[in-house]
C-alpha cells in the first residue's frame, strides 16, 4: 500500500508539473469563462451603440397584381416573420430581382393567388425555411378568403382561424429532448478523456521502458502497485482538470445565469439531476480507468516509442466502436434496441452504453445494478491482467511481441 501511495503521488505530481498539462488546464478554463459571459458582453456592447446606429432587419418584399391580396398577406407575414421588414413591392418583377440582386432586399414572394406563389432569393441557403413558413401562414390566408368569399365576416373567420390550442404532454419517463445534450457532452468527454489521457499512460510507459527505467522500478515496487498507481494517477488528474473546467463553467453561469436564462440548451447542462449525476462520476470514472489499464499494458510491450500509435490501434477503434453505436442510437431516438441493450452489459461499452439508456430512458434498477457490478469487476481483472502484462513487458525488447508470446510469459511467471 505504501508503495502504491508513493507512486501515485509521484505520478500525479509529473502531471502538474507538466507544462502542457498546466496549459491545457488554464486555456480551457478562460475559454469557458469567457464564453459564459457572452451574453453580457454582447449586451452591453448593444446597450453602447447609438439607437440610429441599430441594424436594420432585412427587407422580404411581397408583390402581387390584386392590391387586397397584397395587404391580406402582409398581415400575415408581419407575424410570420419578425426578423424581416415584411413590405409590398411597388414596380415590376424585374425591378423586384434587381433589388434583390443588388442587396437593397433579401427576398420576395410573388403571388400568383393565396395559394400559388414564386419565391426569389439571391443565394439559397440551405438553412432557409422561408417557403416552409410562408406555406403554413398562406394556408391560413387561403382558408381566410375561402371563407370571406362565402359570406362569413372577416372577424368571425379571424377568429375561426387564430382559436388557440392547449394542449399539455406528460413524460411518464424521460425526456430525451431534455436530456440529450448533457447525455452527448459526457460521452464525447469520456471520448477525449480516454484518447488523450490513455495514450499518456501508455507513452509514459512506454518512455520508462526505452529508458531501462522500468527495469530498476519492477525490482522496487509490485507491478501491481506500479500499474494501479499509474492509471489511478491519470484518472486523478482527468477528473481535477474536468473539475476545473466545468467547476469554472458552473460558477460563471450562475454569476450569468439571469444571460442564459432563455437558452433551455444551455440551463439544462446545469440543471442535471443528482442522480443522473452520480451515474455520471461513476460509470465516467470506471468507463476511464479500464481503458487506461489496458492503455497501459500495451505501452508496456513497446519497446519504442514509435510503436505506441499502432499498438494501441485496437483499442481506440473498439471504443470508437461503442462511440458509434451509442451516437447512431441517440440520434434515431431509440437507445434501448437489442444491440444498446447487449452493450450495456459489456464492460467495454457499457459506461456509455448504460449511461446513455439510463439518461434517455427508463431501465429497471436490476439492470443498472448488474451493469455496474460487471463493469467493477471487470476492472479490476482488467487491472490486474495489466499489471501481470507490465511484469512481464520489462523483458520484452525488439519487435512488438504477439499476443501469444504475452500470455506465455504471464503464465511462466505466475
Amino acid at each position: 500500500m505504501r508503495q502504491f501511495g508513493t507512486i501515485l503521488k509521484f505520478e500525479l505530481k509529473g502531471y502538474f508539473k507538466n507544462k502542457i498539462f498546466v496549459g491545457i488546464t488554464v486555456f480551457l478554463v478562460l475559454v469557458i469563462a469567457v464564453s459564459m459571459f457572452l451574453p453580457n458582453i454582447f449586451s452591453s456592447i448593444q446597450l453602447e451603440k447609438s439607437p440610429g446606429a441599430d441594424e436594420q432587419h432585412p427587407v422580404l418584399l411581397i408583390y402581387a397584381e390584386d392590391a387586397a391580396l397584397s395587404s391580406l398577406v402582409k398581415q400575415y407575414f408581419d407575424k410570420a416573420f419578425p426578423d424581416y421588414q415584411v413590405k409590398i413591392a411597388s414596380g415590376s418583377l424585374d425591378e423586384i430581382r434587381q433589388q434583390i440582386a443588388a442587396g437593397q432586399a433579401e427576398c420576395a414572394f410573388a403571388m400568383d393567388s393565396a395559394s400559388s406563389y414564386t419565391y426569389y432569393v439571391n443565394n439559397l441557403s440551405m438553412y432557409d425555411t422561408n417557403t416552409a413558413i410562408a406555406d403554413t401562414v398562406l394556408l391560413d390566408v387561403y382558408r381566410f378568403t375561402a371563407m370571406t368569399n362565402q359570406g362569413i365576416p372577416p372577424e368571425q373567420a379571424e377568429s375561426i382561424l387564430s382559436v388557440p390550442i392547449d394542449s399539455k404532454t406528460v413524460s411518464l419517463g424521460k425526456d430525451q429532448m431534455k436530456n440529450f445534450f448533457y447525455t452527448y457532452l459526457m460521452i464525447l468527454a469520456l471520448y477525449i478523456a480516454i484518447l488523450l489521457y490513455g495514450q499518456m499512460v501508455a507513452t509514459n510507459v512506454a518512455t520508462e521502458k526505452s529508458s531501462r527505467a522500468m527495469e530498476l522500478l519492477i525490482t522496487s515496487a509490485k507491478p501491481t502497485s506500479m500499474m494501479f498507481g499509474k492509471v489511478l494517477a491519470s484518472c486523478l488528474a482527468g477528473l481535477i482538470q474536468l473539475i476545473a473546467v466545468f467547476g469554472t463553467a458552473l460558477l460563471c453561469y450562475q454569476i450569468n445565469s439571469s444571460a442564459w436564462g432563455s437558452n433551455e440548451l444551455i440551463a439544462s447542462l446545469f440543471h442535471i439531476p443528482v442522480s443522473l449525476f452520480i451515474y455520471l462520476l461513476v460509470f465516467f470514472t470506471l468507463g476511464f480507468l479500464i481503458y487506461a489499464f489496458l492503455y497501459g499494458a500495451i505501452g508496456s510491450t513497446a519497446s519504442k516509442l514509435e510503436d505506441i500509435n499502432t499498438s494501441v490501434m485496437p483499442i481506440t477503434f473498439l471504443f470508437l466502436a461503442a462511440f458509434m453505436i451509442v451516437i447512431f442510437s441517440m440520434t434515431s431516438g431509440n437507445v434501448d434496441t437489442v444491440l444498446m441493450k447487449v452493450c450495456s452489459f459489456i464492460p467495454f461499452t457499457s459506461p456509455i452504453a448504460m449511461f446513455t439508456r439510463i439518461c434517455m430512458s427508463t431501465v429497471p434498477w436490476y439492470e443498472i445494478t448488474a451493469s455496474i457490478a460487471i463493469l467493477i469487476v471487470s476492472t479490476v481483472a482488467v487491472g490486474v491482467f495489466a499489471a501481470k502484462i507490465y511484469r512481464v513487458g520489462v523483458l520484452l525488447y525488439g519487435t512488438p511481441p504477439k499476443i501469444g508470446s504475452i500470455l506465455k510469459a504471464i503464465f511462466r511467471h505466475r
